[in-house]
């Protein structure tokens, strides 16, 4: 499929659409709620949905980077880098008046109103919009919700996975196909509320081997309802091999990233979200290998691969696909900007 242009946006464009966007992406030290920003950008669009200029920054997350396998910035890098409090003004500036747009849009924004909230600044978002649930409300066929994948149903090339940059420039060429489809069939944006951070306590970094929780009373929370997965069951995780779609995972026990988060970004992935172990359970997740819990328990009888949430994060950034699925290529990378840009 190729990129739609105007003159394929047969019906008169509805009145309710916003009439602007920032799309947004951030890399991040990690996805747990004390981690850092390290780089954003913004490309900015009109109603239409054509870009209007880009911005991109590096950012001193005064901490480790984290996964530099990831997303190729180092400590040296970063060094010298604007802290968050001194780029939080052109950023606010670009996403001002606009509706937040980003893959995972939660995560994101939920990253931006934090490094606000540390700065003592109110970020000025009040909607955002995430392109997964445009897809889903497009009715998209995507064999996964990945970025590549949006990027490859709409011919979007992308060069550079992980650098904040290019990410942001693949999703605005694909959101821009993706809104004139909406306003084509008359589908309503999945817009939601963005509530800012008014303050925030920093509390110590999060360790990154070897998490441990401490249970806090009344934690438990009701199972929330999936849709099924629409790959078959591969069998158990197998040691240094990578995970793939379709595999069955349970979590036991807290974990440093939000459930929550870290359940979606399973789904999205192509796997299976258990609520329980059995047999048929691919790996269970937990940070307390040792702790007696029903699902430990089961899954030590039952010989059931354990790792730890760190390790399972690693793996979730390269999920394999599952029998007869193709993923989208990627281009070589381009060499990464260091220093902030603008257009």
């Amino acid at each position: 499929m190729t990129m739609l242009d105007d003159r394929q946006t047969a019906a008169p464009w509805p009145t309710a659409y916003p009439q602007g966007y920032a799309v947004v992406d951030v890399e991040t030290t990690g996805l747990a709620r004390d981690d850092r920003i390290i780089s954003a950008a913004v490309y900015r669009l009109d109603a239409l949905g054509n870009v209007e200029d880009h911005w991109y920054t590096l950012v001193n997350p005064e901490r480790d980077p984290g996964p530099v396998w990831i997303h190729g910035l180092t400590s040296d890098v970063l060094e010298g880098a604007p802290l968050f409090p001194e780029v939080a003004e052109e950023l606010s500036a670009r996403l001002a008046d606009r509706v937040l747009v980003a893959h995972n849009a939660a995560f994101d924004w939920s990253m931006i109103a934090r490094e606000y909230a540390r700065a003592s600044v109110v970020a000025p978002v009040e909607q955002r919009l995430c392109t997964i649930a445009l897809a889903k409300e497009l009715r998209l066929p995507l064999p996964n919700h990945k970025l590549a994948s949006l990027a490859a149903h709409f011919g979007v090339v992308q060069q550079q996975a992980h650098h904040a940059l290019d990410d942001a420039r693949v999703l605005a060429e694909a959101f821009r196909p993706s809104l004139h489809a909406a306003a084509r069939g008359g589908v309503r944006l999945p817009l939601l509320e963005c509530r800012p951070l008014t303050e925030w306590s920093d509390s110590p970094v999060t360790p990154r081997v070897g998490y441990r929780a401490v249970r806090q009373p009344n934690s438990w929370r009701p199972s929330r309802k999936r849709p099924a997965c629409p790959y078959p069951n591969p069998g158990r995780y197998e040691k240094e091999k990578p995970l793939k779609q379709g595999m069955r995972v349970a979590f036991s026990g807290d974990t440093s990233i939000d459930r929550e988060l870290l359940e979606d970004r399973a789904v999205e992935a192509g796997l299976h979200v258990a609520t329980s172990v059995s047999r048929l359970t691919s790996l269970l997740v937990t940070n307390d290998p040792d702790a007696a819990t029903s699902k430990t328990q089961k899954a030590k009888s039952f010989g059931t691969p354990i790792l730890e949430e760190s390790a399972f994060t690693h793996l979730l950034r390269d999920v394999a696909p599952a029998d007869g699925a193709v993923l989208p290529q990627q281009a070589s990378p381009p060499p990464p900007e260091a220093t902030p840009s603008s257009e």
